[in-house]
This record gives structure tokens, C-alpha cells and sequence, in this order.
């Protein structure tokens, strides 16, 4: 993927970073950003190099949302939401969540409306001590777009979800640790490092046990239990294939440490 002026796709120690590059605007999501944001995502699934994927914001802040300078043009046009949020926001969505690859956010400031989505479709979230997290939609007049009426109830459950989404207030990052919104908190200074070390440990982990492991939470939370079962044992037999099954436990048997590589 070529580096646009809006987006940056780095690719260091099997980890591809993505990061949102508007930081003038709170690296808020105008058009342009958001088709480059689903190219570096693509590039990301498709690069072999890559093993893990951490997401970030430049700057002060993660990701503002949408652009409401180029929402407002349209408004004034009559073109409403112009259909962005099927031809954008969905797909980008499904692109973080269906990655066969662990997806992080490091969420290295505030996160509102779209943005706070974005991070919430990712498999995990460590974020800086001065992150906060608003759904700022009701703000707007708009209802909850970008996954987060299905990924938000799952992570703190309903009752917090609609407080969230109703009040539009931010919730600050110690109290989004609390409530289960993210998974770890550094000082801000250590973020950079902590989620580098984390995504490298990823990286070096068995890619397509993870992709099977995302692939049965995402589908098991929306399925009964015997057929979550029969995807269960449907990914098991492929992971059971890989060299990366048989030289785990070899090495196991052998009391090492095992080397994976995504194979």
C-alpha cells in the first residue's frame, strides 16, 4: 500500500502498525481516510510478513470519528451520511474483526464516535493513561454506527453499554480498565513500547490458532451451543494439520519452549 498523507502502514518485527495520520483534526475520518484506512487493513491481511496488527492515532488523540467538517458539507448539499457508513465504516469494521491475525489498538488518546468503534472491534485494547473513550453519537443526533451496538454490550455489558451510548459522556482510561472496555493501561510515555511488546509476543505466537480462536468467540457468541461445538471441532482438525500443532508438542514432550510460525 503506497503511505498516504492520511494513514501510515510501518511493518517492524512481524508487526504491521496502522496508523491514523490526521492529527491536526484529531485524526478525525473524512472520506479519503477511511478508504485508505480499509487499504492498509487489506494490505495488512494479505502481507505474510505481518503476524500481528496494532492500530493507533498520531498525536493527541486515537481517532475523533467522523470528519463533521465534510459531514456538514454534505448536509448542506442534501446528501445526508452519502451512504458512508455502509460503503465505509462497515466494511473497515469487518476488515479489523475478520483479520485472521491478532489485531490490537492502542488507543494513545481520545476515541469518540467512530473512532472509540474502531478500537472496540479489535481483539484487544491497551491504552495510555490520558485515553478516554466517548460515544459521542447522541451528541450528533445520530444513533451508535461502526459496530458498536453489538461490540460494546459484549465488552461491558448492556446496561453500561447504554449508559454510555445515552449519557455520550468519556470515560476516562483507569475507569474503562474497571469496567472492561480495555485490556491494559501503561503510563503514556510507555505506551508505544508495552504495545510493541505485546503485538511482537503475538507475532511470534501460532497465527492460525489465533485465527481459529477469533473465528470461535466471534461466531460462538452469536450461535447456540452444538453449533459452536461443531465450529469448534471443525477449526481444531485444521489447527491439528499445521506444524505449528505437531512442533508444540513435540517441543512440550521435550519440556522446550516452542517456536511458532504461522504454519
Amino acid at each position: 500500500m503506497p503511505e498516504t498523507d492520511s494513514v501510515r502502514y510501518d511493518l517492524t518485527d512481524g508487526v504491521a502498525t496502522i496508523t491514523l495520520n490526521r492529527p491536526e483534526t484529531m485524526n478525525s475520518l473524512t472520506t479519503e481516510a477511511k478508504e485508505s484506512l480499509l487499504s492498509a487493513l487489506e494490505q495488512a491481511r494479505t502481507d505474510t510478513a505481518a503476524r500481528a496488527v496494532v492500530l493507533t492515532g498520531s498525536g493527541k488523540a486515537f481517532c475523533a470519528g467522523q470528519d463533521l467538517g465534510e459531514h456538514a458539507a454534505a448536509l448542506g448539499n442534501n446528501e445526508g451520511l452519502n451512504d458512508t457508513v455502509r460503503k465505509h465504516y462497515n466494511p473497515i469494521v469487518l476488515a479489523l474483526t475478520q483479520l485472521p491475525k491478532p489485531v490490537l489498538a492502542s488507543v494513545n488518546g481520545a476515541a469518540a464516535g467512530a473512532g472509540a468503534s474502531l478500537a472496540l472491534a479489535c481483539d484487544l485494547r491497551i491504552a495510555s493513561d490520558r485515553a478516554s473513550f466517548m460515544m459521542a453519537f447522541a451528541k450528533v443526533g445520530l444513533g451508535s454506527d461502526s459496530g458498536a451496538s453489538w461490540t460494546l454490550p459484549r465488552l461491558i455489558g448492556q446496561s453500561r453499554a447504554l449508559e454510555m451510548l445515552l449519557l455520550a459522556e468519556p470515560v476516562k482510561a483507569e475507569r474503562a480498565l474497571e469496567i472492561g472496555l480495555v485490556n491494559r493501561v501503561v503510563e503514556h510515555d510507555r505506551l508505544v513500547e508495552a504495545t510493541h511488546e505485546l503485538a511482537v509476543r503475538l507475532a511470534a505466537g501460532p497465527t492460525i490458532a489465533y485465527s481459529a480462536i477469533k473465528a470461535e468467540v466471534a461466531f460462538g457468541s452469536a450461535l447456540d451451543l452444538k453449533r459452536a461445538l461443531e465450529m469448534e471441532a471443525a477449526l481444531q482438525d485444521q489447527c491439528a494439520d499445521t506444524a505449528d500443532h505437531l512442533n508444540a508438542t513435540l517441543a512440550f514432550l521435550e519440556k522446550q519452549e516452542p517456536t511458532f510460525e504461522g504454519r
